[in-house]
């Protein structure tokens, strides 16, 4: 395995949630702009991960809900770095969600893609390795 496939294995990130019935819209299912917010830190995390250095997230891009997420459900946020420019990283999230009882179904509910800039000490683009 070369050193760009090992960082970027261990760059990975999984967080698990609990979707909270406070965290809900009036379906009783998961606000999009609260999905967008899980994925968006899971991202960062996983550029961070990878780069070691200060990552400002700069787009996202092509986000699919896919399936709805209830409340009491577990989601758990997955992010993988899917692509690396000289200063910006491309960072592929997903959302899968299970049932809380009952039921071990797992299914993917959002898929979406960030895009993220290394800085340097001057806020200034640098290299992401």
């Amino acid at each position: 395995m070369s050193e760009y496939e090992q960082r970027v294995k261990n760059a990975e990130t999984r967080i698990f949630k609990v979707v909270f019935p406070n965290t809900t819209n009036h379906y009783d299912t998961l606000f999009g702009g609260t999905a967008m917010q899980f994925m968006d830190e899971v991202a960062f995390i996983t550029a961070t991960r990878f780069s070691r250095k200060r990552m400002v997230t700069v787009s996202t891009s092509k986000i699919d809900f896919k399936k709805p997420i209830p409340a009491d459900t577990i989601v758990e946020v997955i992010g993988r770095v899917s692509k690396i420019g000289h200063t910006s990283l491309e960072i592929e999230v997903e959302i899968y969600k299970e049932e809380m009882y009952n039921t071990d179904n797992r299914e993917k509910a959002i898929q979406g893609l960030f895009t993220f800039v290394a800085l340097d000490e001057n806020k200034q683009p640098t290299s992401v390795l």
